[in-house]
Parts: C-alpha cells; sequence; structure tokens
C-alpha cells in the first residue's frame, strides 16, 4: 500500500509505507525525516497498487497532540525568524534575499537550529550577519545560497498556464531545458514567452519534447509535395498534439487537415504494392504448340493435338533463335563502269 502526504498546503507530494497506519485524507501524520519526525498533511489515503514499491519511508503514525503544538510553535517561531534575518539584512546592507526557514529542533547534536535560504546574484560575505541573527534568535544559525529554480520551488506560485508551479508540486529533479526544444515546437523565441517565474526556460518543454522529434521525424516537412484523400497539395504546417498535418491543396488552395499516415510515403507505397484491381482481366499465357495450357490434366488434351515424339524437351517448346542477316559484300572493279558478278 502506498500513501502521499504533503508539508505545506498544495505543496508536493511525498510517498510512504503507511504500514499498519490507516489515516484518512486530512489527518496530521508523522513522517521520518533527517531531522527528525516532522508533522504532515495526509493528501492520498492508503490504497493498494498493482505493481510492488519498494524503499519507501514508513509512516511513524498519527500525529498526536504533543506533537501539532510542536509544529505550530515552530511555525511561528520560522515566521520571527524571517522578520528578524530580513531586518539583519537590510541593515548589513547585503545583496541577499531570505527564501525560506527551516526551524530544527529534534536534532541529537545541537539543541536548535535555524537554515536561512537565501539568493543572491554572486557569492556575499555574511559572516558579521551569522553572529548577529545567533545572537538574536538564540540558536545555531546555517546560512545556504540556493539558485533560481529552487527559489521558485521554496517559494511556491502560479506559472504561465494558470496552474502551480511543476516545480513546486511534483518535480523532484530539474532536467536540462535548452532553446531548441522550444524551436522544435515552433513557440516563439521570445524570453516572455518560454521563461517561468524563476527567469529560466519552463520545465514543461521538456515534457512534450519527445513527442515533436519523433513527429518530425516521420511528417513530411514544411514545402513538401504530398497527395491526400482531398487531392494533391503541399505541406504548410503541422498540429503535433493532434498528430495531423495541414495541407495547401492545389486545384482549391483550400487548407485541410490530413492524418499523418494519409501522408507519409511509405504507407503510400505499402497501400499500392497490396492494392489489386479485381476488373482487370485475368493473364492467360498461350502454350506452345503441344504442350498442355497450365491447369490442364495432361489427359484432357486432344489426340489430335499431341505431338508424334514421346516426349517434350524443352528445345521443342523453345523458339528457334534468329540469326542476324549477312551483309552482302560490295566488290569494286578497276572500271567504274562494270557492274558486280
Amino acid at each position: 500500500m502506498v500513501m502521499a502526504v504533503s508539508f505545506e498546503r498544495y505543496g508536493r507530494l511525498y510517498y510512504l509505507d503507511p504500514g499498519p497506519h490507516r489515516p484518512r485524507v486530512g489527518d496530521k501524520v508523522l513522517v521520518p525525516t533527517d531531522d527528525g519526525p516532522e508533522v504532515a498533511e495526509c493528501v492520498w489515503a492508503p490504497q493498494y497498487v498493482t505493481e510492488e514499491i519498494g524503499g519507501l519511508p514508513l509512516c511513524e503514525g498519527i500525529a498526536t497532540t504533543a506533537d501539532l503544538d510542536r509544529d505550530e510553535q515552530n511555525r511561528q517561531r520560522r515566521a520571527d525568524a524571517r522578520v528578524t534575518a530580513k531586518r539583519l539584512i537590510r541593515q548589513h546592507g547585503l545583496p541577499m534575499k531570505v527564501v525560506g526557514i527551516d526551524f530544527v529542533d529534534r536534532r541529537p547534536d545541537v539543541d536548535q537550529l535555524v537554515i536561512v535560504y537565501f539568493s543572491a546574484p554572486h557569492r556575499v560575505d555574511f559572516r558579521e550577519l551569522v553572529r548577529d541573527l545567533a545572537r538574536g534568535l538564540r540558536a545555531r544559525i546555517e546560512l545556504r545560497q540556493v539558485g533560481a529554480r529552487d527559489e521558485a520551488r521554496l517559494q511556491g506560485g502560479i506559472g504561465p498556464c494558470g496552474r502551480d508551479l511543476c516545480c513546486a508540486t511534483f518535480l523532484k529533479d530539474f532536467e536540462p531545458v535548452s532553446v531548441r526544444m522550444a524551436k522544435d515546437q515552433d513557440l516563439p523565441l521570445n524570453p516572455l514567452k518560454i521563461s517561468g517565474a524563476c527567469g529560466r526556460l519552463m520545465c514543461c518543454l521538456k515534457y512534450e519534447h519527445p513527442l515533436y522529434q519523433e513527429f518530425n521525424a516521420k511528417a513530411p516537412a514544411a514545402g513538401t509535395h504530398v497527395e491526400t484523400p482531398a487531392g494533391d497539395g503541399v505541406v504548410v504546417g503541422h498540429n503535433v498534439p493532434s498528430d495531423t498535418v495541414v495541407v495547401r491543396l492545389a486545384a482549391s488552395g483550400r487548407r485541410c487537415a490530413c492524418s499523418r499516415a494519409d501522408v507519409c510515403s511509405p504507407r503510400q507505397q505499402y497501400e499500392a504494392s497490396s492494392t489489386t484491381t479485381p476488373d482487370a482481366p485475368p493473364i492467360v499465357d498461350v502454350p506452345a504448340e503441344g504442350v498442355p495450357a497450365e491447369g490442364v490434366p495432361a489427359d484432357d488434351v486432344p489426340a489430335d493435338d499431341v505431338p508424334a515424339q514421346a516426349e517434350v524437351t524443352a528445345e521443342t517448346v523453345e523458339e528457334p533463335r534468329r540469326r542476324k542477316p549477312r551483309r552482302r559484300r560490295r566488290v569494286h572493279h578497276d572500271d567504274e563502269g562494270d557492274s558486280p558478278q
């Protein structure tokens, strides 16, 4: 069985093995982490799956009242630490932006630990900032710089499609995305059109790129003359999601959408080779004299047509070789008036 939990509302899903526990949707459960068990909300109730999935962390049970009180206190401490960190950054005049705060109080080696995630355009000397934060928060401080994609993941937000950011919901790893993917999908190369909330290329460009590669490898290119059920025409565009090709007909000039399979040359050649014409007259081979026709038994041949030879050989059936006419040799005489003999 598998269940899914989330630490934040509409946040990323984490899958667990429920073990003997059967929480319902909305219940608070304990999730094992590197810093000790943390409280999370059950999003998917435990359910059976068709395939065996191993290696999932085991749910540590339903959160008690003490666990819920501790989680609420940590939330308040994170909010206070964010305000204090922003105030001290302004005082020191550092080009830093606080992205997230983690408060750890169950690690055996430390009593209280505050992890500050920040973004900056370059490396920052924050030694004095760490001392002031430790004095103000009375805890051990760790500052970790993150990139633009991780910043969008931690903060969350709404993408150009109107949905929650993929990196903040279900993406686990950031795969490389290139401008070539946008070109293959015929997207405008305007940075405002193909960039996400982080300012980098949108991660969703990677989703359909293999489909576009397969389509472009098999479909006729733009400008190719093709034959369609509606007539001959020229390819003027592609529609990859619907697996169709836009063709401008030569006769009427109008555009029509045809299936990729209808205009592919390999399929047309296959259909042309496998199609037979039922109205065409059958081809009958006329046998040589004395040789029975194909499919007719030798006993059914009239006796008058049987040759005198007891055995018909290939030499009898073979057509006699034609000889080239010999060229007449012209006889030349010393006297021009004499005729040849």
